[in-house]
């Protein structure tokens, strides 16, 4: 019987050093990810501008006959009360989701007027990073 040798594939393996400024885009775009995500098993259409470069919009998603953009944000908080810039004063921007990028909670809120505002301020909604807790805090909008 004539054998023929099997060649084993290594699994895949990155063997380079990431750059810090690429990290973290990479890290914000997983964040940005996730949403996509989970916006699209809840029945929107997500579009992802190809630039975002000066106009908030992260995401723009649909339920069909509208359109809302969407800002993803990820802070460094050590607290629900921690402090975030308006960065998107005069976009028409509806809604701001924003990740706690060291621990598995996030907000999701309206885009506020005021400079600055914290995380867990009024009409804002805390959610865990699932689905479900995201959904729902999303619907509470």
């Amino acid at each position: 019987m004539l054998m023929r040798s099997v060649r084993c594939q290594s699994v895949p393996r990155r063997m380079t050093q990431t750059k810090p400024g690429t990290a973290k885009i990479l890290r914000n775009t997983s964040f940005e990810s996730l949403v996509v995500s989970w916006l699209m098993q809840d029945g929107w259409q997500v579009f992802v501008p190809i630039l975002d470069n000066a106009h908030q919009t992260d995401l723009l998603i649909s339920d069909g006959p509208h359109y809302y953009r969407v800002q993803v944000k990820t802070v460094d908080a050590t607290s629900e009360a921690h402090v975030i810039e308006n960065r998107w004063d005069g976009s028409n921007l509806p809604c701001v989701v924003c990740f706690a990028r060291n621990s598995n909670w996030g907000y999701v809120m309206p885009a506020f007027s005021q400079r600055k505002c914290k995380l867990n301020a009024d009409g804002h909604f805390r959610f865990q990073q699932t689905k479900g807790q995201f959904m729902k805090a999303f619907h509470a909008l």
